[in-house]
């Protein structure tokens, strides 16, 4: 009942009432799902409270509040002192929840009139992850209760699907919301267990099997994945016994000028590690001097305009290219990026992998569509990797003011408005989304709970990324390693995706104090335990 690799489809609110109403059309009724739920509660309240310990149950009006009902009743029959409290009127409950109500033989106090004292544990069963609106009221006072009684105590609280006041499909909090220890869920888990500020609230989430047929996924085609292995696994390169250096790819990273050439490096080491058969890196003369001194394994190559770097790509070997580190703002960065995009739209033959990161982004400030344009004329895979401000920079002026000048590209004016709508989300996952699908490039948000997403619509969600990845450098190293799966051929989602777990997994293999010169260096056993992986399965 943990969350585990096998089940990384993430569903937002409408797509599990979705999976609900298809088992129960199938056969099993809800009461049968709900029985299921509150039996996975029970047992995980079990875990969490002393035997025969005081559980405090909060009791919400929807089903929510029946999964606990059925939880109270089981719970009283394994000798445990059950105390339930419901928000609302108990004559106003419908369905199934009140028929689990009826069920309940013990007392129903009001919400405001229940007590945690003694408690050894809370159950939070207010509201699951559809909640549509901001708890106020006696409902938020609750939350505010349970939250200070578990701060006071030390005494855990479980919650039911999401803790209270979370939106399942965005992490958003609504108003206030429960800070649970643990989280039980049903057949899969939301967005919103994994985008923050979501997680920060559910604890440890753990997901139950209540009944519902993994078929319904398939009908459902939920579109929001958990990023791991699962869901890039089979496009992975792993070197054959047959491969050479020139099959595994030629990445090339663009540097900036001589004050800023640490962050080329750490893209170009970041490639290498990740598998790429080459790296060069292409250098202002100015800095050549410092690259040739501090590269080995790395080759260097002349570039100082444009052209030079439209020259560099005639040679199609160099398969992916890198820009954006340490490259500088303004306009010619900017012209370099639509030059490197230029040359792919010359050669359709061979289309070349392009990360597009740091201040490549930055130079295109307010002009997301000259880019996208650039994108679509080019035909090319790119690759976009902002950080929340180079987010806001290049995309935060899409507004309707602008929408005549997109048109072209999205004849629909209710799709359109919606896209441009999203880029202002409260939701990471809408914000990336529409990203993507106006740039037509698969676009990479980075934090604790990167979302990287492809025009399509689909999108894979961080959630185990250690708090020290956050330090100078460590998005240039990102770049590098998405830039060396590309040149090996891996599509782009997948070789963001695989390039954001990497990141994570080579950050956790080093630990604390770690900085950015150390995650290629700790890619190589991360990689090993990958690949042994991999083999196993493909053997």
């Amino acid at each position: 009942m943990s969350p585990d690799a096998s089940k990384p489809e993430l569903l937002t609110n409408m797509e599990m009432a979705a999976a609900d109403r298809l088992t129960i059309a199938a056969g099993p009724p809800g009461s049968f799902l709900m029985e299921s739920a509150g039996a996975a509660v029970a047992r995980e309240a079990e875990l969490l409270a002393p035997r025969q310990g005081r559980i405090v149950i909060f009791c919400g009006p929807g089903n929510n509040g029946g999964d606990g009902f059925v939880a109270a009743r089981l719970l009283a029959a394994r000798g445990f002192f059950i105390a339930l409290g419901l928000l609302g009127r108990l004559d106003a409950l419908r369905g199934d929840a009140a028929c689990a109500a009826n069920a309940w033989n013990g007392d129903v106090s009001a919400i405001d009139e229940l007590s945690l004292d003694g408690a050894d544990l809370a159950i939070d069963a207010l509201f699951g992850a559809g909640l549509a609106r901001d708890l106020d009221g006696s409902a938020k006072a609750a939350v505010l209760r349970l939250n200070e009684w578990a701060r006071a105590s030390g005494k855990p609280i479980l919650s039911i699907d999401v803790p209270s006041g979370i939106d399942g499909s965005s992490g958003q909090i609504r108003g206030v919301a429960v800070q649970a220890e643990r989280t039980v869920t049903f057949f899969r888990r939301k967005p919103g267990h994994l985008l923050l500020p979501g997680r920060l609230h559910c604890g440890r989430t753990v997901i139950a099997d209540i009944g519902i047929a993994e078929s319904v996924l398939s009908i459902i085609n939920p579109q929001t994945l958990a990023n791991g292995p699962a869901i890039w696994k089979s496009h992975f390169p792993v070197p054959r016994v047959d491969g050479h250096k020139y099959s595994r790819g030629h990445a090339l990273v663009l540097s900036g000028g001589l004050a800023h050439t640490g962050a080329a490096r750490l893209a170009a080491r970041g490639a290498l590690r990740a598998g790429a058969g080459l790296v060069t890196v292409a250098t202002p003369r100015e800095a050549l001097g410092v690259h040739a001194a501090a590269l080995t394994a790395v080759m260097t190559r002349l570039c100082d305009a444009p052209d030079e770097l439209a020259d560099l790509l005639k040679d199609r070997r160099k398969n992916a290219l890198v820009m954006g580190p340490g490259l500088g703002v303004g306009a010619a960065t900017r012209d370099f990026a639509l030059a490197a995009l230029e040359a792919d739209a010359k050669s359709p033959e061979a289309r070349r992998a392009i990360v597009l990161d740091a201040d490549a982004l930055t130079s295109f400030e307010g002009d997301a569509l000259c880019l996208a344009q650039a994108i679509e004329a080019s035909g090319a895979p790119v690759v976009l990797t902002p950080h929340d401000g180079e987010f806001a920079r290049l995309f935060g002026m899409l507004t309707s003011d602008v929408a005549d000048a997109w048109r072209k590209r999205e004849p629909d004016p209710e799709i359109l408005r919606a896209r441009l709508a999203a880029l202002h989300s409260p939701s990471k996952l809408e914000r990336v989304r529409a990203a993507a699908a106006l740039s037509g490039a698969v676009v990479l948000l980075k934090g604790a709970d990167t979302v990287v997403a492809h025009p399509g619509g689909g999108a894979s969600i961080a959630e185990d990324l250690p708090p020290w990845l956050a330090t100078a450098g460590s998005g240039d190293v990102l770049a590098g390693i998405i830039g060396g799966l590309l040149a090996q051929s891996m599509p782009p989602f997948e070789a963001a995706s695989a390039a954001v777990w990497l990141h994570g997994a080579s950050a956790r293999q080093f630990g604390p104090g770690l900085i950015a010169e150390d995650i290629p260096e700790n890619l190589p056993p991360v990689l090993r335990v990958l690949f042994e992986s991999l083999m196993l399965r493909r053997a």
